[in-house]
């Protein structure tokens, strides 16, 4: 059902096929659709995101959340197999929601610190009647020392969450080894790709790749950062709550 007060998000066939190899099936795309409305609805209460606009919301939070799990030109093989994945600090359910839209084989955990921003999430959710997510509420340097929870992902995405060491610290302890870390970055230095090796290296991973590209519509740089998980993550790592921002390794 499409409220019709909602504005229609284009469709973009061309771009999603042009960028991403793939194009939304008509279920996937009436699903886009309800989950603007969702947003449209929640942000009078909830002030979910400054992106109402159409087109701004399609390139900034749909085309950027997929083209995240583009690795190489393709999609990350795992999730069409069905993987485990965790998108920590959702927010608004960027990148995890549009994940489980388009890959309904993968489980998605929408991972937030905020009562108020799962409780939206459910409902969403619901309303989508995605099976396939389920939310967890909590704080990432917990979670990731929970046995639950620490070690059994294979995909953990991270969007518009602090530097990219403290991401790092946040993504890797939750991946079974093997697993893929997906940090998304607006701008990225060479600088910073130093003080990531380190940290990436303490905590059991690698830097498998640095993808730069331009988004379709406005032109703007974004980066994903890939980490492989190639070892165990000490115990002492994530740290205790808040000591990752105040002191990234």
């Amino acid at each position: 059902m499409t409220n019709s007060t909602t504005p229609l998000l284009p469709e973009m066939a061309e771009i999603w096929q042009q960028t991403l190899n793939w194009q939304p099936t008509t279920q996937q795309q009436e699903k886009f659709q309800q989950l603007y409305q969702s947003i449209l609805e929640g942000n009078a209460q909830l002030n979910l995101t400054r992106i109402t606009e159409p087109q701004e919301f399609w390139e900034k939070h749909l085309w950027d959340s997929l083209r995240g799990i583009v690795q190489q030109g393709q999609f990350i093989p795992s999730l069409q197999e069905g993987a485990s994945v965790i998108d920590i600090g959702t927010g608004a359910g960027f990148p995890g929601v549009p994940v489980g839209i388009i890959a309904p084989n993968s489980t998605v955990t929408l991972l937030d610190s905020t009562r108020k921003k799962i409780n939206f999430i459910d409902k969403v959710i619901t309303a989508l009647e995605l099976k396939n997510c389920q939310t967890l509420v909590g704080r990432s340097e917990e979670i990731g020392q929970q046995t639950q929870h620490r070690q059994i992902y294979d995909l953990a995405l991270i969007r518009a969450v602090g530097t990219t060491s403290v991401c790092a610290e946040y993504t890797l302890p939750l991946l079974k080894q093997g697993g893929l870390a997906v940090i998304y970055r607006g701008t990225w230095t060479e600088e910073e790709t130093q003080a990531l090796h380190n940290a990436v290296k303490q905590l059991g991973g690698e830097v498998e790749s640095i993808e730069q590209f331009i988004t379709p519509l406005s032109d703007s740089i974004r980066n994903c950062l890939y980490l492989r998980k190639i070892a165990t993550t000490p115990a002492k790592f994530p740290r205790a709550v808040g000591v990752p921002t105040q002191k990234p390794l």
